[in-house]
């Protein structure tokens, strides 16, 4: 097999996560992140753009930015800790979902060309696109940073997947700024804790949206199998 048959795109992502995810264990990354959440906590205009470049670094480097959701609930309030959160989740997703399409895409797309199923199942995606994103932004059973890099691989539109997660992603925002605010203090978060009646909402919402993305994209991929097979 020649070196330019090679994956490598997908092989040197692989090696970076796995990388990522063993300097945050070496390093403590919850306690960096508490430590970051205090340090822009009194420094006005520019902890937030601080703020908002370490959340988007979080979404681009596989880093799970629950705990600076919360954290901004605790330092900014709802109000702006749902907004200040939401440009950095947006713009966070935005850019791994570029680096998935720019990256790794003309790799996938080279070993799907002569699988008819993969293709149909791609085209369908591309075309239903915001819908699929929506549903799934709203369930806890998918992974946002790996659904990040996940839709950079299909055909979905970069407006249509910016909008779709813009929305699909506010409300579990709003509730996770709102129970960090609850909180008050950065040390007390990230401790074990009853969920709230209000989490339990949330996740029930997300777990039908779950059923009904995954029930939704079944039917749009044999549609579009059908429609390539005729």
């Amino acid at each position: 097999m020649s070196s330019r048959s090679l994956p490598w795109k997908p092989i040197v992502i692989a090696l970076v996560v796995v990388g990522l995810v063993l300097v945050a264990r070496a390093f403590d990354i919850s306690q960096k992140l508490k430590e970051a959440l205090a340090w822009v906590e009194g420094h006005g205009t520019t902890g937030v753009i601080v703020f908002i470049v370490i959340y988007v670094a979080a979404c681009v480097f596989f880093i799970p930015a629950s705990l600076l959701t919360l954290g901004a609930g605790a330092v900014y309030g709802v109000i702006w800790g749902s907004i200040y959160v939401s440009i950095a989740s947006t713009v966070g997703a935005t850019c791994a979902f570029l680096v998935g399409r720019y990256l790794a895409r003309d790799a996938i797309q080279r070993r799907i060309a002569g699988n008819a199923k993969f293709s149909a199942i791609d085209e369908a995606v591309g075309r239903e696109g915001w819908k699929i994103v929506g549903l799934t932004r709203l369930s806890p059973v998918f992974s946002f940073t790996l659904l990040n890099y996940a839709y950079g691989l299909t055909r979905v539109g970069l407006r249509d997947y910016v909008l779709a997660s813009w929305i699909g992603m506010m409300p579990g925002t709003v509730m996770y700024i709102y129970i960090g605010s609850l909180a008050g203090d950065i040390a007390m978060l990230g401790g074990e804790r009853t969920r709230s009646t209000q989490e339990w909402v949330l996740y029930i919402v997300g777990l039908l949206a779950t059923v009904v993305a995954t029930v939704y994209v079944t039917k749009v991929a044999r549609k579009a199998i059908a429609e390539k097979v005729a």
